[in-house]
């Protein structure tokens, strides 16, 4: 199974846990927790990895809210659960219109 088929099994099954930081996060930005971050992740990609991370790899998944706003979650696949470390609405002034690439800066 892939990354990403992972991501969104695990968030379809709502195996997730939100870090004491990701729910602070949600609460300042308005972002709910299921239409928001599981309707995006069901139908999002991963466009970032980060392979270093610890205690678990994380990714950049970007996806669609059940509102149709663009926006970003910070993931980790870790002990049969999915981590959701942060997650935001993309600036367009960091993304390109796609909200897939960073902007050169």
């Amino acid at each position: 199974m892939s990354d990403i088929e992972q991501i969104k099994s695990l968030a379809g099954k709502r195996k997730i846990q939100l870090t004491d930081h990701a729910l602070k996060r949600a609460v300042e930005r308005g972002i709910d927790i299921e239409n928001d971050i599981v309707f995006a992740l069901l139908g999002g990609e991963i466009i970032e990895e980060y392979p270093d991370d610890f205690p678990f790899k994380s990714y950049l998944v970007s996806g669609v809210a059940l509102n149709g706003k663009a926006i970003h979650i910070v993931c980790a696949i870790g002990e049969d659960l999915l981590w959701i470390i942060t997650e935001y609405f993309p600036d367009s002034s960091e993304w390109e219109n796609d909200f897939r690439t960073r902007k050169k800066v």
